[in-house]
C-alpha cells in the first residue's frame, strides 16, 4: 500500500512541478477569504485518486477538494489526501509546499507519505515500522530544553479566527524558544519535526488532510502528536501540537490553557495520554506515555 501511495504522490508532484515552471498561467479560484484552490490542486488530486482507486477500488477517499465523492465510502480503508498543501506558497512561487497522503484503517492512520516535489524529498511511514526520508531512517531531535528549540507554526487567516488568542499563544512560545518559523505547509512542518529539522509544531484550524500523514511520521520517528492539552485523539479537533517527547510535554504547559478542550481545572493541571516509541526498543513496539505536568 505504501508503494502505491508513493506512486500517487510522485504523479501529483510531477504535475505540480510542471505547473511551477509557469506560475502566472495557473488559474486560481478563492474558496473563501485567503483560502485558494488552483487547477493544479484539482489535477493533482485527480491523479492521486486515479492511482489509488486503480489499485484499491474498494477503498474510500477523503480529499480536500472533492471531499468524500469518490471511492467506497463504507470501507474501513480511507485514503486522506491533500494534493497540494501550501497552495498560497505555490501560487506566489514560494517553493515550500507538498503532497500529503495517508491511509487510515478503522480510524487509525497506518500509512503516510509527504512528498516535497521541489526538493524531491519523500517522507514515508508505516505504523510500527519507523519513518523515513528518501529511504533513510529519521528520528526526532534530541533536544530536551524548550529554550534551545526551533518551533514551527501557522497563523490563522480566515474570517472568524481568534487572532488575538493566537497572537498571545505565539508570544508565549516565542519568548521561551530559540526561534519560531511560519513555513506555510502543515504536512511539511510535521515531516520536518519527524526528521529533526525542527523540534516542535503547533497550529489551530487544521483539517484532517493537513495532519493525517504528518502525524504518523512524527509518531514513527519517536515524537508525540496531540491537541494542545496533550490528548492523542486530535485528528478532527482543529488543533495540533507535535514535538519530541520532552519538548511536547513542555509545550503542553504553555499551550494547554489555550485549548478549546481544556476546562478551568485542566488549564491549571493539564494531563494528556499520547503514544511514543522507545528509542531503545529495536522492534519499535508501542508504549503509552502519560504527560503529567
Amino acid at each position: 500500500m505504501l508503494n502505491v501511495a508513493i506512486s500517487a504522490a510522485r504523479a501529483a508532484g510531477a504535475l505540480i512541478n510542471r505547473a511551477a515552471l509557469d506560475i502566472e498561467s495557473v488559474r486560481v479560484a478563492q474558496k473563501q477569504i485567503n483560502d485558494f484552490v488552483t487547477e493544479v490542486d484539482q489535477a493533482a488530486e485527480a491523479a492521486i485518486i486515479e492511482t489509488l482507486l486503480t489499485a484499491y477500488p474498494g477503498h474510500a477517499i477523503w480529499a480536500e477538494e472533492s471531499g468524500r465523492e469518490f471511492g467506497a465510502q463504507d470501507s474501513e480503508f480511507v485514503w486522506i489526501i491533500d494534493p497540494l498543501d501550501g497552495t498560497t506558497n505555490f501560487i506566489h512561487g514560494f517553493p515550500l509546499y507538498c503532497v500529503s497522503i495517508a491511509l487510515a484503517v478503522k480510524g487509525k492512520v497506518e500509512q503516510a507519505v509527504v512528498y516535497d516535489p521541489t526538493r524531491n524529498d519523500m517522507f514515508t511511514a508505516t505504523k510500527g515500522r519507523g519513518a523515513y526520508l528518501n529511504e533513510r531512517r529519521i528520528r526526532v531531535s534530541k533536544r530536551t530544553q524548550l529554550k534551545d528549540c526551533l518551533v514551527s507554526t501557522g497563523f490563522p487567516y480566515r474570517p472568524g479566527d481568534d487572532l488575538p488568542k493566537y497572537l498571545a499563544m505565539f508570544a508565549d512560545v516565542m519568548k521561551l524558544t530559540a526561534a519560531v518559523r511560519r513555513p506555510g505547509a502543515a504536512a511539511l512542518d510535521l515531516a520536518y519535526v519527524a526528521a529533526g529539522f525542527s523540534d516542535a509544531f503547533f497550529e489551530t484550524g487544521l483539517q484532517p488532510w493537513d495532519v493525517a500523514a504528518g502525524s504518523l511520521l512524527v509518531q514513527e520517528a519517536g515524537g508525540l502528536v496531540g491537541n494542545f492539552t496533550g490528548e492523542a485523539d486530535f485528528l478532527e479537533q482543529k488543533e495540533c501540537m507535535a514535538g519530541t517527547p520532552r519538548i511536547y510535554g513542555q509545550l503542553v504547559t504553555v499551550l494547554g490553557k489555550y485549548s478549546k478542550f481544556a476546562s478551568a481545572g485542566e488549564k491549571a493541571n493539564v494531563r494528556g495520554s499520547v503514544t511514543v516509541r522507545k528509542d531503545d526498543d529495536p522492534g519499535f513496539s508501542d508504549t503509552v506515555q502519560q504527560v503529567v505536568l
